[in-house]
């Protein structure tokens, strides 16, 4: 599962008032034109001479305050805005090989495994492909050969610019890690998004579609239709997954593997190329999908004060979205979570969770309090840095209409190229 949200926001009905300082954890001096921010949002500030800041208004709910300053660790501190202002203090920790790390060159990463972060970070949708990093010689990329695992970091941060969306994104202090033997994958940090300058009306037009057309279908947009109580208006429909374990599938992959080494290149009689025909199809874990919808009430548990709604449920879920076809890029691979046997209409996105614990909890703008709470596999898996939005993006009322494919032009004048997608398009009552 690829982990972004930090934070959450609150309705944006209210409003609060964050003011504070960031200074030196060890002299407690006041750090002069430093940045802070809220993970996960448009929000942030640089702090004044006397290394103060404010965001006058900040709509309710729960952030992670981030404060960065060259030479410093970051700082961040979680915090839940109310109608009373508050303030917080950002004590930044000084490290020793930070501005030395500027200006040393590192070993240039291999171009493979440079390459295979970027898609396995940015992702290969129609937007990830018109997204790209900025700063490549600040990133770090490792592979170790004994436990298969590809790992990341970089420097400061990483400097993502979001042709399709509109966005620059800082991704602070970011950790990633992948695995080729298990097909696990995850990242972690602290993004913040930048609203880019338009061309000309028609491209912030084109951004505004491509906004709608990420959030539609997405997994935020799937948590605030379950907190907002209208997962069926907004075109969802969740079902039960029952998972089977294939206890013989050790065995017969060990089969399979020794018949394969002791004879690379054969031959093999026609009984043993059926048994390698039906060992090669086995799964260690395969799944049924139960036909009935699941009730509202039966994945939506609000606390007994109303102030609370919890994502809930056992097992795993299945949810499918109707209100636009998959990326044309989108070719099914294997879920984590085990195989579907059952077949689905390429007309809808179709997506799988399964909780880490017995619930996680949901803020109102349709982000998870503990991001580390749910697993999600399929599309939502495939959709990765470059179908991200800040958490304080706000959907047209109205569905917006579908991007059109981009006109050729000179490039100089040409338009932003959009997700192209099948002429026939599913419907849904309303606009992972």
């Amino acid at each position: 599962m690829s982990c972004l949200c930090l934070g959450a926001l609150g309705a944006a009905q209210a409003q609060g008032k964050l003011s504070g300082v960031v200074q030196d954890s060890v002299t407690h001096e006041p750090l002069a034109f430093s940045s802070v921010f809220l993970a996960n949002t448009t929000l942030g500030v640089t702090t004044n001479e006397a290394g103060k800041f404010e965001f006058a208004k900040v709509p309710a709910g729960t952030y992670s305050v981030v404060g960065s300053y060259v030479g410093y660790r970051l700082a961040k501190q979680v915090v839940t805005i109310t109608s009373a202002p508050q303030q917080l203090t950002l004590a930044l920790a000084p490290t020793g090989n930070q501005l030395a790390e500027v200006v040393v060159e590192s070993t240039p990463n291999d171009p493979k495994e440079y390459q295979k972060f970027t898609d396995q970070f940015l992702g290969r949708t129609a937007f990830s492909d018109q997204s790209h990093i900025v700063n490549p010689k600040d990133i770090i990329v490792s592979y170790d050969d004994s436990t298969k695992d590809l790992t990341a970091r970089s420097r400061k941060f990483v400097q993502i610019d979001n042709d399709a969306l509109g966005y620059h994104v800082k991704y602070y202090g970011m950790r990633f890690s992948s695995n080729d033997e298990d097909g696990s994958l995850s990242f972690y940090g602290e993004p913040v998004f930048e609203e880019m300058t338009p061309r000309d009306e028609r491209q912030q037009r084109q951004w505004a579609a491509n906004r709608a057309a990420a959030y539609n279908g997405s997994f935020n947009h799937f948590l605030k239709s379950v907190y907002d109580n209208r997962v069926a208006a907004e075109g969802f429909l969740t079902q039960q997954v029952r998972v089977v374990v294939n206890n013989r599938f050790d065995l017969t992959d060990s089969l399979r593997r020794t018949m394969l080494t002791q004879r690379p290149n054969g031959p093999f009689s026609k009984a043993e190329q059926d048994s390698l025909r039906k060992w090669s199809r086995a799964q260690p874990v395969t799944a049924t999908v139960y036909p009935e919808a699941r009730p509202i009430d039966s994945i939506r548990q609000v606390s007994a004060d109303g102030r609370h709604v919890y994502l809930r449920f056992t097992g795993e879920l299945q949810v499918a979205h109707f209100g636009e076809a998959p990326d044309p890029k989108y070719g099914r691979p294997m879920s984590p979570l085990g195989a579907i046997s059952k077949s689905y209409s390429p007309l809808r996105q179709v997506s799988r969770l399964r909780l880490q614990g017995q619930e996680a909890e949901i803020q109102a703008n349709g982000s998870l309090v503990n991001p580390f709470d749910v697993s999600a596999g399929e599309y939502w898996a495939f959709e990765k840095i470059g179908e991200f939005l800040p958490l304080n993006y706000v959907p047209p009322v109205v569905p917006a209409p579908a991007p059109a494919p981009a006109r050729a032009a000179a490039p100089a004048r040409a338009a932003t190229p959009t997700r192209s997608t099948p002429p026939t398009r599913a419907s849904a009552s309303a606009r992972p």
